[in-house]
């Protein structure tokens, strides 16, 4: 189905309470079908709001009569298998397809105006089911498959929300799975588990019953695992475990929000690990995110061109098609980092509990190319702009590096 949703929200805009299951499954398919990751209700005290977020960035699409806000929200609770009646505390539920090819998860939060509710959209597909689909650099590429042989030692993978992170681990549990020298034990805690990977015993934590990631851990460790996969570092026990965890033979892979690698570290350190446990621990640090690609409509960029600070001699810019549907951009390209805790110059720093930003110059002084350097070589390889750069990254902290990186 390929109906614009504006069309989809003006039919049903005389909408009656018993026809809202129609347009809830036309809205989802056609999320589905604009490669939406996140749809989402917003009650106000109007309206019913309508956003999905497409290539990481939010756009409004419509709305709904204010009236029909409950009926929308419950009949997502009806799919998701939550409880209708309960109104007053947050939420959370699956939608499974039919065809099994998109996993559907439902949250909902309670607002002054009415329950929020936002719809996460999870692609079953293979498209990136293993490390060589990931499009990492290729350097990155390489260590990360040379680390995947190791074992022992912790694997971050770090980057703020919606960065790609849990696809990456997805795909370094299937190429263990599926690799040479195979079979492993391996193991994972996750919360909540959003693809199932042939070849590992994966587990959902449960917090309300006691079952966290902390707790899971120290009886994982007597599952006689030889990979374990965490979810998400949240607080200094999980870290303490899955740093001990790596000390003691085991290949542990996880995820962590942090801005860079040297930040990933100085924000460990600030939860109280120690550093001698950060430097024997830690096998790498992979920090990652997300670039919007351009559409085959983008033009180089000319002289009146607004500048920015990525803006480079050569960039491109964003102009806009059907195609693309006006944004300029189709799809999304990784910029990664790799952040090697064993070099004598970046040990050091750790032992000396130096900031990050001192950590992070000490890296670069001993060639480690950071984000900055693999955006601005984004740009220069034309298939992104200065804008997404700033968008995603920021303003550089300091003036842009000169060279780039592959």
């Amino acid at each position: 189905m390929n109906t614009p949703v504006s069309v989809i929200l003006s039919n049903f805009q005389e909408l009656r309470a018993e026809g809202v299951p129609e347009i809830i499954d036309e809205l989802l398919e056609s999320a589905r079908d604009r490669g939406a990751s996140d749809l989402h209700f917003v009650p106000t005290e109007t309206a019913l709001e309508l956003s999905w977020r497409v290539d990481g960035v939010l756009h409004y699409v419509g709305h709904l009569p204010r009236a029909l806000s409950g009926n929308v929200v419950a009949r997502l609770k009806v799919l998701a298998e939550l409880l209708t009646y309960r109104t007053d505390i947050p939420q959370e539920g699956r939608i499974r397809s039919g065809d099994n090819t998109l996993d559907m998860r439902v949250s909902t939060f309670p607002t002054l105006f009415g329950e929020k509710t936002v719809v996460r959209l999870l692609r079953t597909s293979d498209r990136f089911a293993r490390v060589d689909h990931l499009g990492l650099p290729d350097d990155v590429g390489h260590l990360l498959h040379q680390s995947l042989n190791c074992r022992g030692g912790l694997l971050l993978v770090t980057g703020p929300a919606g960065s790609g992170k849990t696809t990456t681990l997805y795909a370094c549990l299937r190429d263990l799975a599926t690799g040479e020298g195979r079979p492993l034990s391996l193991v994972s805690l996750e919360d909540p588990i959003e693809s199932v990977v042939t070849g590992v015993a994966q587990s959902q934590v449960n917090p309300a019953a006691g079952f966290d990631y902390a707790t899971g851990l120290r009886s994982l460790m007597r599952q006689d695992p030889e990979v374990i996969m965490v979810g998400e570092i949240r607080d200094r026990e999980t870290a303490e475990t899955v740093l001990q965890a790596s000390l003691t033979g085991h290949l542990v892979l996880t995820t962590f929000h942090a801005g860079s690698g040297a930040e990933a570290i100085g924000r460990l350190a600030d939860m109280g690990i120690e550093p001698y446990l950060l430097r024997s621990g830690l096998l790498a640090i992979l920090c990652q995110r997300l670039l919007r690609r351009l559409c085959h409509c983008s033009q180089p960029a000319s002289k009146d061109t607004p500048q920015t600070p990525w803006s480079t001699d050569s960039h491109y810019v964003a102009t806009g098609c059907p195609d693309c549907h006006e944004t300029g951009y189709a799809g999304r390209g990784v910029i990664a980092e790799w952040l090697d805790p064993s070099l004598p110059t970046i040990a050091d720093a750790i032992l000396r509990r130096n900031d990050s930003r001192s950590l992070h110059d000490a890296a670069v002084s001993v060639g480690h190319v950071d984000l900055a350097t693999r955006g601005l070589a984004a740009i220069n390889s034309g298939w992104t702009t200065p804008q997404e750069v700033t968008r995603v990254l920021g303003l550089p902290s300091r003036n842009p590096p000169s060279g780039a990186g592959t």
